[in-house]
């Protein structure tokens, strides 16, 4: 079952074999045994693709999850007797990745080696279960009910600007100011042409619709588009720290910003969490908390 899944996935024997680390002959053997278990042809073969019949279609639709249930039963059985071992996929920001951050997964494999962790590092957000990750590490302020999250650590957000387009625009000193400023996007927001302030005295929601000449789906990308004076920019705090205090950025608005956001482990709804995600978790939960990031000053 797990060589057609494979199979079908990565849209043939060859792609698959690469990908499993099997041989084509091995897989196809497989295939061919499945296929003459329950006697039907699940896939059609020719020489330069497969593809599902209709029963293969539905076979298919169901062998995920029954593979699924399988996984969960067997790391049941080793956390009853203390094992625990698999392969964890996870998805997280090339920010956290790339930044201190990122030392957290380093130290986790160092700690676990019978567990293997295949890490994929993208800016922009991931569908968890279609893509097939067992877990997503997420800077944002998380309100996604279809997830099941657990805060790691605190995060601030911070507006920046260069000195040189404050100098010719003048300083912004109150939300509703920005619209008249170029602004700098990052597009990993879940509403990026909305930047959210709140007013300090009232708590009010200060929303402002914002648009720039400059988009990017990396934090990393828009703090160099803010130090080259192209607009404001909304940044997590870490990312633009040490630029805040060489004075190569410039804090504004801080009073108005919202409440802080966190660092999130997000997983799909499961009827039991495999052992190896629920160790995961909570070692990068320990992990922040005995390092003491300072995630939400920006260090002016």
């Amino acid at each position: 079952m797990r060589a057609f899944m494979a199979v079908v996935e990565n849209e043939g024997f060859s792609a698959a074999a690469r990908k499993t680390g099997r041989s084509k002959a091995l897989l196809s053997k497989y295939v061919r045994e499945l296929e003459d278990e329950i006697g039907v042809l699940l896939i059609n073969r020719t020489t330069r693709q497969v593809a599902l019949t209709a029963a293969g279609e539905v076979y298919m639709a169901r062998a995920g999850q029954l593979l699924s249930d399988i996984e969960t039963l067997n790391d049941a059985a080793r956390e009853a007797t203390g094992e625990v071992k698999g392969l964890i996929r996870v998805s997280a920001a090339r920010t956290f990745g790339d930044a201190h951050l990122g030392h957290s997964l380093v130290d986790f494999a160092k700690d676990h080696p019978d567990v293997s962790l295949d890490i994929h590092l993208d800016d922009g957000f991931v569908d968890l279960v279609n893509e097939g990750f067992d877990v997503a590490i997420r800077m944002t302020r998380l309100a996604d009910s279809a997830l099941i999250a657990r805060r790691l650590a605190s995060l601030g957000f911070c507006v920046v600007a260069s000195p040189d387009l404050l100098k010719r625009l003048g300083k912004p000193t109150h939300p509703s100011q920005v619209s008249n400023y170029p602004v700098v996007i990052d597009s990993n927001a879940r509403i990026f042409t909305s930047w959210m302030f709140r007013d300090p005295e009232t708590g009010q929601a200060l929303p402002v619709q914002v648009s720039g000449q400059f988009t990017a789906n990396s934090p990393v990308t828009v703090r160099a588009a803010a130090l080259a004076g192209l607009g404001l920019a909304l940044s997590p705090t870490f990312v633009v720290r040490e630029d805040v205090r060489e004075g190569r950025l410039v804090n504004i608005l801080s009073e108005f910003m919202e409440s802080e956001a966190g660092i999130y482990a997000v997983f799909p709804h499961r009827r039991h969490l495999p052992a190896r995600v629920r160790l995961f978790v909570d070692y990068l939960a320990a992990w922040f908390k005995k390092h003491e990031l300072d995630l939400v000053h920006h260090g002016s």
